[in-house]
């Protein structure tokens, strides 16, 4: 007889929609000691959980029908700004992410260092701050057409921060634009951000 694997002997069915998925792409929730639904971004707070695939629009569904209650197992609060908090908590956790990366030489900066990374084939995505010139936006986005067209990869385009966080995060001096690049810790950071668009 075959020994289970340990991803076959976890259930993490999205509570919403029934689908199963990897832990990367879900959030898991407990309920705290008062009997209220926080999210356990870092999967190790202790007690019974339930899984919610990571978008901010089945979060809010899963607190408007009470299906919490019915994951945990248990009558607990979810408040109505659930959604919300999560959306913060995990811009936190990739901003987070995108700083050790620019560290670990993952992430470039600049309008001329994105656009060359792009058009080399190096860069996973790109990052826009929501206040950067529309000129700058269109220049990176050519080099992104150009990759596509000559049979290159997709590489998807970002405006998931308030303005100025992209700065912060990347410690530079009036970040406006940043390209993941393909490497590890660009890998790692790029994880983070397909949640939050």
């Amino acid at each position: 007889m075959k020994a289970a694997r340990k991803d076959d002997m976890n259930d993490r069915s999205c509570i919403v929609t029934g689908q199963s998925r990897s832990a990367e792409e879900m959030i898991r929730f407990v309920s705290d000691p008062d009997g209220n639904v926080v999210p356990d971004l870092k999967r190790n707070l202790p007690g019974r959980g339930c899984w919610v695939t990571a978008r901010r629009d089945l979060v809010d569904r899963a607190v408007a029908k009470k299906l919490f209650r019915r994951g945990l197992k248990q009558d607990v609060t979810a408040d109505l700004e659930l959604g919300g908090l999560v959306d913060h908590l995990l811009a936190k956790r990739a901003l987070g992410q995108l700083g050790l990366a620019r560290k670990a030489g993952g992430v470039v900066t600049g309008a001329v260092q994105v656009e060359k990374a792009v058009r080399s084939g190096e860069a996973l995505a790109v990052l826009h701050d929501p206040g950067a010139a529309s000129d700058g936006v269109r220049k990176i986005d050519q080099a992104r057409t150009f990759v596509l067209r000559m049979d290159g990869p997709e590489i998807p385009a970002f405006k998931s921060f308030a303005v100025g966080e992209l700065d912060l995060a990347l410690g530079g001096g009036n970040v406006i634009h940043a390209a993941i690049l393909d490497r590890q810790p660009g890998r790692a950071a790029l994880r983070h951000l397909v949640f939050l668009d």
